[in-house]
This record gives structure tokens, C-alpha cells and sequence, in this order.
């Protein structure tokens, strides 16, 4: 990989910046100062500073966000709030995006990559990755509901869902449950619920295979993926 661009892609500055940082010897490969931004090095073998600072290169970034509500799942928009733009540049620049969707008003578990290879399978249904959601519904939920969720529920398009678990945590006129699904079609859990006329108020998704939501994250705060978390992730492109 180019110099330039390498330490372009680590945050370190546009190519135009690290020209200049070049010019004035601020930068080493291997303890030699280095001129040329063109100069290919080896990412994973080189030592690369700035200033005598160490430039640590990763190809890939996985970030865990507790998504607030009132943002949007997507990287861009010209009127709204995206999941993006909570982001610091120092994350930004790696240009992720967010595996899958919730809804705006949704929060919860949500995971930005620039892993393309990933996010495939973790949204593919062959994998089956189970995502469980914490909900409040209007309306008395019933074990009847719990037996049509689990044998699946047909949407108002005729679309017949896979087998869910619906876990009754507490039965009132604001019901609280937790329900299982292993697909992410559009809008599923409210939709379900529609389907047996009853209508989801609070929706929060708290786990996606066995990756959980941290509980000290903060809603609208996020971090890196634990070394473990991240194994487990990239355990599913084998």
C-alpha cells in the first residue's frame, strides 16, 4: 500500500496534509525518514510514525452503538440525523455503515463495520442469527399470542413469517415482552404485533446472535468490539 494513502485511511490526515507532514520529515518507516508518499510499504510489517508516534493500521473497523431514538440507520441524509453522524471523524473516515436497520424510533444494539463480508452474513438468513428485542405493547399480550408467534405470524402483505419466540414478561394493558426472531424484514416486530391487533409502543433490540447490547453504553454512545466480540462476528464468514 501506498504511504500516502495508508496514512490517509488512519485518520492521520487528507492526502494534501500528509504531503505536507512528508516534506517536513515528520514521518518514518522503520526509523528512516521518509519524502515520497509513494513509497509501498507493508501495513502489517513496517513501522510506520508521526512525530515518533507509532500509526496503528486496521483495514476494518467494528463499532457497537446503543442507537437513540429519533436517528436514522443509514449513512447519509440531507435532512436527518444519521447513525454516522454520531460518529467522531476519528471513526468516520473508515467510511462505515450500519449492519442492517432499526427503525427511527427504535433503539438498541446496533453494529457499524466497513466489513462488507460480514454484514452479508450476519443478515443472511442461512445463518439464521437470532436478534431479540425488549418491548412495551398496547394491549393485554396472551399465551394464544405466544402460540401464534411461534408457529409464525402471516404480515398484512401475506407474508408468512419464520418462528418466533414471544416471551410474556408482563400481561396489562401496557404489556412487556421480549420476542425472538431470526429475519429482518421491514418493520417485523411492529408489524406482527399489528397483526394480532395489538400495536408496539416502546421497541429496543438488545442482541444479535451472541452479541449483546453493553450495558454501561449510554444511549447514543458507542466503542469498539471487544476482542471476543469480534471473534465471534468474524466466526460467522467461516
Amino acid at each position: 500500500m501506498r504511504l500516502d494513502k495508508l496514512l490517509a485511511n488512519t485518520g492521520i490526515g487528507s492526502r494534501k496534509e500528509v504531503k505536507v507532514l512528508l516534506k517536513k520529515k515528520r514521518i518514518t518507516v522503520n526509523d528512516t525518514v521518509i519524502r515520497d508518499g509513494g513509497k509501498h510499504i507493508n501495513p502489517t510489517m513496517d513501522q510506520i510514525k508521526v512525530d515518533g508516534n507509532t500509526v496503528h493500521y486496521k483495514p476494518n473497523i467494528y463499532i457497537m452503538m446503543h442507537k437513540p431514538p429519533g436517528v436514522i440507520s443509514a449513512t447519509e441524509d440531507k435532512r436527518q440525523k444519521t447513525v454516522i453522524d454520531l460518529l467522531t471523524d476519528e471513526f468516520q473516515h473508515y467510511k462505515p455503515f450500519p449492519v442492517g436497520r432499526l427503525d427511527k424510533d427504535t433503539e438498541g444494539l446496533l453494529l457499524l463495520t466497513n466489513d462488507g463480508d460480514l454484514a452479508h452474513h450476519l443478515l443472511s438468513p442461512k445463518k439464521k442469527v437470532d436478534k431479540v428485542y425488549y418491548a412495551k405493547i398496547k394491549g393485554r399480550v396472551t399465551e394464544q399470542d405466544h402460540i401464534k408467534f411461534s408457529n409464525g405470524i402471516q404480515l398484512e402483505d401475506g407474508y408468512m413469517t419464520m418462528p418466533a419466540n414471544l416471551n410474556i414478561l408482563q400481561t396489562d394493558d401496557i404489556s412487556e415482552v421480549e420476542i425472538t426472531i431470526t429475519e429482518g424484514k421491514f418493520h417485523q416486530v411492529k408489524r406482527m404485533f399489528q397483526a394480532v391487533n395489538k400495536e408496539v409502543i416502546y421497541l429496543k433490540r438488545k442482541q444479535m446472535g451472541r452479541l449483546k447490547l453493553d450495558d454501561a453504553l449510554r444511549v447514543g454512545s458507542y466503542r469498539e468490539l471487544s476482542k471476543e466480540e469480534l471473534g465471534y462476528c468474524l466466526s460467522l464468514k467461516k
